[in-house]
């Protein structure tokens, strides 16, 4: 399973940002692909999940109603959608590939691409 994340950069606050994870056809559509983000210093976190063969999205609280996680068939693609970004979103974005039911622990995540950088200027 390989995933590739990407899309990150240095923003400003309140600007936008999409992030992508590039994937082959069976991950995209057969493995819960999730988004989590890791700030120096503090624990892998939860963003959001997307299981594309049930239509099936759930975000976490920190980004609930600022993300949308979306994806693309054509291009085995996931999709991070961040709104009015903030200076605490600065970190580094890792996207992440499971099978089986729902998890929000980065430890139940045995895929994982390399991470893209984000940093929120104020």
């Amino acid at each position: 399973v390989q995933l590739q994340a990407s899309g990150g950069g240095v923003v400003q606050a309140g600007d936008s940002l999409r992030l992508s994870c590039a994937t082959s056809g069976r991950t995209f559509s057969t493995y819960r692909i999730a988004w989590f983000r890791q700030a120096p210093g503090k624990e892998r976190e939860f963003l959001a999940h997307i299981l594309w063969s049930a239509g099936s999205t759930f975000y976490g609280d920190s980004v609930k109603g600022r993300a949308t996680i979306s994806g693309n068939a054509a291009e085995n693609t996931v999709y991070l959608q961040m709104n009015n970004l903030k200076t605490e979103d600065t970190a580094t974005y890792y996207c992440a590939a499971k099978l089986g039911a729902l998890r929000t622990h980065y430890k139940e995540y045995p895929y994982w691409g390399q991470g893209t950088q984000v940093t929120v200027s104020s």
